[in-house]
């Protein structure tokens, strides 16, 4: 038993709404940048059998071309598909304390919007980063299969 080794697995896919619009910026070798939140609701009924409503803001993070693909394509409001991995990160706030936010790392993001795709008819509606699996390892890769090639 000692030898069993655990999947290291971390995907992620969540539906919503953009909070506001995309943050677009390009680090200072010029990879392009772009972070937004989405809000995802889940209803459900309480112990008095009446419909509630909850709602998760989740922050997230894109790169080089699917980076490029959100800034020119998606406003508040629009409705995405992300499908990607968990990240953390810490910083500094200007009042010098270390804050950690977790975020999702893009993979993939499909646009739900029905207006967005009449107007684009020709044009793709999912986006992937090209660059996500130079960083997976080949045990990693191995486990993707055929699906991500």
């Amino acid at each position: 038993m000692a030898d069993l080794k655990m999947p290291e697995l971390n995907s992620v896919i969540i539906a919503g709404n953009l909070t506001k619009d995309p943050i677009f910026r390009q680090t200072t070798n010029g990879t392009p940048v772009v972070n937004f939140s989405v809000a995802s609701n889940r209803r459900y009924r309480d112990s008095k059998d009446e419909w509630q409503e909850d709602v998760c803001y989740v922050g997230i993070v894109a790169w080089n071309k699917l980076a490029e693909s959100c800034r020119d394509k998606l406003r508040k409001g629009n409705a995405v598909l992300v499908e990607g991995e968990l990240q953390s990160r810490t910083f500094k706030t200007e009042k010098g304390d270390s804050k950690t936010i977790v975020e999702i790392k893009a993979r993939r993001i499909q646009f739900l919007n029905k207006r967005a795709q009449a107007e684009h008819h020709d044009e793709p509606t999912t986006f992937e980063d090209d660059s996500f699996e130079k960083h997976l390892s080949p045990e990693d890769t191995a486990l993707l299969g055929e699906t991500h090639t």
